[in-house]
């Protein structure tokens, strides 16, 4: 890993645009051909969490490094991993003061300065720049190709819902998706979550059924609430159907554990079996309160991007899909944020930014060479 002395604040000229922090990123000069080849730089752009140097290995740009000698590059985003402005977390995310400078505009001014210096550092003036990232880093990708055509000749964004935002998709499209993906996978498995709502409520408010349920699922405290057991057991099955792979404890792998004894006729005891089933690394089903839950987003810099500028009204309704019913309800979401950190969304600024309507005839008058790729089995691909 690399440090990279940052501009905390690229747009604005006051006190804090001469203050700078150290953004880490990372480089292998493995397969490059070397600058006097023009050979071209893979940049893979940092989402919402830390950069380690095993991505190497793991990214997809690496099975095409070899045949293009291209150099390769991760770029950390700011206030994730260690690309911390004001030297821990706990500092940096202590108030909106702190945290007004993590936004995905200043993100890519981030990037398009690092990588404007590394080029003319390595005397890499003529190389060719492809930006790639997955998610919000796929967001990224696109948007850095789209702001800042003059750094990039082209970019690999992979599941990157740039049309989640205002009413471009439907609401529900990402509980549509994750419906389908269980449903898909088995109608038994569908029905058997979907029943599951009721039973949890009806039995928490039996004699004693909370102690049943934290029994039954093997919860890592005693519940206080049907709530806390509806919270997990979502996260769950939203992680099943957006990762889909063996940590997350895939679609496929949950439904077949849920479905294994068709003689037992209590979806909840199903349902317990097969989370259980996949739970191996913590043993007991962890839990967190509401209360709990509002403290963890306090300290979560994706909540606060999700607080200013990346409002995705995502809910879950429709008769057919297996969630509980959950409307998006934009004044309830303001005031949440109001709470958490003292601040109100602007639930439109995205599409003024980046666009997003009409995208095919916009993309097709000023943006090139994009490519946008999407699982269908990840429910953001309802976005993409």
């Amino acid at each position: 890993m690399r440090n990279y002395t940052q501009t905390l604040d690229h747009f604005n000229f006051g006190t804090n645009s001469y203050n700078t922090f150290l953004q880490r990123y990372a480089i292998s000069f493995k397969y490059w051909g070397g600058a006097n080849t023009s050979s071209p730089i893979f940049v893979t752009l940092g989402g919402e969490g830390e950069v380690v140097i095993d991505e190497f290995s793991t990214s997809f740009v690496i099975s095409k490094a070899p045949h293009f000698k291209s150099l390769l590059v991760i770029i950390e985003h700011r206030y994730y991993g260690e690309s911390n402005p004001f030297g821990s977390k706990e500092e940096a995310y202590k108030n909106s003061s702190t945290l007004q400078y993590l936004s995905s505009e200043q993100a890519l001014a981030d990037c398009a300065q690092l990588i404007t210096d590394l080029k003319k550092n390595l005397s890499a003036e003529n190389s060719p720049v492809i930006v790639v990232g997955g998610s919000y880093g796929g967001m990224l990708a696109a948007w850095l190709r789209l702001k800042y055509p003059h750094i990039t000749i082209g970019a690999l964004a992979s599941s990157a819902p740039i049309l989640y935002f205002d009413d471009i998709v439907p609401h529900n499209g990402y509980c549509s998706v994750a419906t389908h993906d269980f449903r898909e996978s088995s109608e038994s498995c569908y029905r058997t979550i979907k029943n599951s709502w009721h039973e949890i409520k009806k039995t928490a408010t039996q004699h004693d059924g909370l102690t049943a349920l934290s029994q039954m699922f093997n919860t890592c405290r005693p519940l206080t609430s049907a709530e806390e057991l509806t919270l997990v057991l979502e996260k769950i099955y939203i992680g099943s159907a957006q990762y889909n792979d063996p940590f997350y404890n895939p679609v496929d792998t949950l439904c077949e554990a849920i479905d294994k004894d068709p003689q037992e006729i209590d979806p909840l005891r199903r349902i317990a079996y097969g989370v259980n089933a996949g739970n191996d690394i913590s043993k007991c089903l962890k839990v967190v309160s509401v209360e709990e839950m509002i403290e963890n987003d306090r300290l979560s810099g994706w909540r606060w991007q999700a607080c200013t500028e990346m409002v995705m009204p995502i809910e879950c309704t429709g008769d057919e899909q297996m969630f509980e019913t959950s409307p998006f309800n934009l004044t309830d979401y303001m005031l949440h944020c109001k709470t958490l950190f003292n601040v109100l969304p602007r639930p439109h600024w995205i599409t003024t930014e980046y666009g997003g309507r009409n995208i095919k005839e916009v993309l097709k008058d000023f943006g090139s060479d994009i490519i946008f790729s999407n699982g269908l089995r990840d429910p953001y691909s309802s976005g993409g």
